[in-house]
């Protein structure tokens, strides 16, 4: 039996909808399991994180929206990912977590030993819990880490938070999108990342929509990607107070960037990254914009 995929959003699961969701993971017949803004029983949640950790199919997690609304929760869902083996994209995006989450969370997520993807928009993160987010992007020669890695909307991460993020980004060596937006950055905070983009060898999206960023920002990712080399193919700008002249600068000479590389073409029985980025809540805190479709590539605005 083919791999299919569960999509409910913002209902109030019943017994027979959990025990279906259930049958099918222990069947291993599940590769999404989508449950957004979805109600359901402390019991019920229990059950379906026993249910992903045995799980040998499902590689995409999609809880957003406030499913995991306690630590009760936060620690049942850490059981079920030590005991997983298949997971790839975990989604959170929505989630009350705070610091004592992700330290909850943490030792499942830093040893699991597939998962790429992670959205941990609008968790109410702080500098404790980005400090061990950035255990999550190991530098050159270590252990893999994620390839795409979502913390919009976080402002209670400071200053300080993101510039060790950013050192964090400029040594890891694999992390390709990085999803910023609605957090207050500034010019500071996007200097350093700018710097981190032009170390890294793998980065190609940064999304920094909505993040405080004036023309002084703009100004040095133009003179980054005019003048030396970088990986990165989308740099989203918008919601900031830059000129749609220099916004378009950046956008052409990206471009270009892009069609002087030709992608070698795929090996055999190889699955291309972006088939494991899927798309994820791109909303200011709590704003569900759409329902996303089953395990389609990161969309960017870019």
């Amino acid at each position: 039996m083919l791999p299919a995929s569960i999509q409910i959003t913002g209902e109030l699961l019943s017994g027979e909808e959990v025990q279906d969701i259930c049958q099918s993971l222990q069947e291993d017949v599940v590769r999404l399991l989508s449950v957004r803004g979805c109600q359901l029983s402390d019991a019920a949640f229990q059950q379906v994180c026993f249910c992903v950790a045995s799980s040998r199919s499902l590689a995409q997690l999609n809880l957003n929206l406030g499913v995991v609304s306690s630590l009760s929760r936060t620690n049942q869902l850490a059981q079920a990912l030590s005991s997983n083996q298949s997971l790839q994209a975990l989604f959170l995006h929505g989630s009350p977590l705070l610091d004592a989450g992700l330290v909850t969370l943490n030792p499942a997520l830093s040893s699991h030993p597939a998962l790429l993807s992670l959205d941990l928009g609008d968790c109410l993160l702080g500098d404790e819990a980005l400090r061990l987010i950035c255990g999550l992007l190991p530098p050159d020669g270590n252990k893999s880490g994620l390839r795409e890695l979502t913390l919009s909307a976080n402002p209670g991460i400071s200053s300080r938070g993101w510039a060790r993020l950013s050192v964090a980004v400029s040594h890891s060596s694999q992390l390709r999108v990085l999803n910023l937006d609605y957090n207050p950055l500034g010019d500071q905070i996007a200097g350093m990342l700018a710097v981190s983009v032009a170390s890294s060898r793998t980065l190609e999206v940064l999304d920094l929509e909505g993040t405080g960023l004036s023309n002084q920002s703009a100004q040095v990712f133009l003179d980054m990607v005019q003048n030396y080399p970088t990986s990165l193919r989308v740099l989203v700008l918008s919601e900031n107070s830059i000129s749609a002249e220099l916004q378009q600068q950046i956008s052409d000479l990206l471009s270009e960037g892009e069609e002087e590389e030709e992608a070698p073409p795929p090996q055999p029985g190889h699955t291309p990254n972006s088939a494991l980025r899927p798309i994820r809540d791109k909303s200011q805190p709590i704003r569900d914009k759409y329902q996303p479709p089953a395990w389609l590539p990161h969309s960017s605005k870019g």
